[in-house]
C-alpha cells in the first residue's frame, strides 16, 4: 500500500489496529499516518465497509425504498438514516458501474454482434426523461444512457457510448422505427450496419425493459437528473453482471443458479468494500 498523502512507498505496517480493527500504517518518507480506509470514498464513515457494502448492494439488487432500507437494518442494530443510503449510493454506485463495465467478456459470437435498441420513459422531477437502452441478441446488456430529449442528437450520442463501451461495431441493429435511428446508426457506427425497424422483432427487449421499470416505480420517480441517471446505470450494469444465463432461455439448474449469483454477488461486494 502506497501513501495516502505523498505516494511512498516506504510505507510500515504498524501492530495496532484502528477501533473498527482496520490496518494501520505509517508512511518512512513524511512520516504521516493512515489505514486502510484512508483516501477512500468510505473514510470517516461511522459504519464499516462490510455494512455499506451490503446497504448498497440491496439498494440496487432488490425493490427497497431509501426508508426501507433503514428500517432493515435497524431491526439487526444499526442506525442510520435514509439521508444516510442516499449519500452511499451516490458514492459507490459510480464505482461499482465502472468496474463491472471493465469486468465484461470481450468479443463473443453472432449473438453479440446483433443489438435490439429501444427507448423507455423515466420520471425526473415530474418530467418524462428518455432511457435509452439496448441488448444483444443473447439478452447481455449492452449500454444504457439517459436523456431528457429524444432527438437526433440523443440517438447519436447513444450510439457512440454504446459501441465506446463495447469495443466494436454491430452487424446489425434492430429498432421500433423511430425517425432519428436510421441517420444516427449512419453516422455513429457506419453505414455498413444492417438497420431493422420492426417492433414485433423487439419484443425482447420491451420485455426486458419491465425489469427497471419494475425497480423504480416503488421510488415514485428521481428529484434529479444526475442521481436518475446514476442510478439506472448502476442497476442495469448489476442485473447484467447477476445474470446466470448465457443465452436466451437456456436451462440453468437450480444449483447451479444459486452458485453464480453467490460468486457474482460476493465479486460486487468486493468492489464496493474496497472503494
Amino acid at each position: 500500500m502506497d501513501c495516502v498523502t505523498c505516494g511512498s512507498g516506504a510505507v510500515t505496517e504498524r501492530p495496532e489496529r484502528t477501533a473498527r480493527g482496520y490496518r494501520r500504517f505509517r508512511c518512512r518518507a513524511c512520516g504521516k499516518g493512515f489505514n486502510e480506509r484512508s483516501g477512500g470514498l468510505l473514510n470517516h464513515t461511522q459504519y464499516s465497509s462490510d455494512v455499506i457494502a451490503l446497504v448498497v448492494l440491496w439498494r440496487l439488487r432488490y425493490r427497497l425504498t431509501l426508508r426501507d432500507l433503514a428500517e432493515m437494518f435497524l431491526q439487526r442494530g444499526f442506525v442510520f438514516s435514509h439521508e444516510a443510503v442516499r449519500e452511499w449510493e451516490a458514492k459507490l454506485t459510480p464505482v461499482l458501474a465502472d468496474e463491472l463495465r471493465l469486468d465484461r467478456p470481450g468479443e463473443g459470437g453472432a449473438g453479440r454482434r446483433s443489438w435490439h435498441v429501444d427507448e423507455t420513459y423515466v420520471r425526473v422531477r415530474g418530467r418524462w426523461c428518455f432511457l435509452y437502452r439496448a441488448i444483444d441478441r443473447n439478452g447481455d446488456l449492452v449500454d444504457t444512457v439517459l436523456s431528457e430529449h429524444r432527438d437526433m442528437a440523443a440517438a447519436k450520442a447513444f450510439f457512440r457510448s454504446a459501441k465506446s463501451v463495447m469495443g466494436m461495431t454491430p452487424e446489425r441493429v434492430t429498432t421500433d422505427g423511430h425517425r432519428p435511428y436510421p441517420r444516427a446508426i449512419r453516422s455513429a457506427l457506419g453505414r455498413g450496419v444492417q438497420h431493422r425497424t420492426s417492433r414485433f422483432k423487439n419484443n425482447r427487449l420491451e420485455q426486458d425493459h419491465r425489469a427497471i421499470k419494475g425497480r423504480i416505480r416503488c421510488m415514485r420517480g428521481f428529484k434529479a437528473f444526475e442521481a436518475a441517471a446514476r442510478f439506472c446505470r448502476a442497476y442495469d450494469e448489476l442485473r447484467n453482471h447477476l445474470r446466470t444465463r448465457s443465452c436466451h432461455r437456456p436451462h440453468v439448474p437450480a444449483n447451479r443458479r444459486r452458485l453464480l449469483h453467490l460468486r457474482r454477488a460476493t465479486a460486487a461486494l468486493a468492489i464496493l468494500r474496497t472503494a
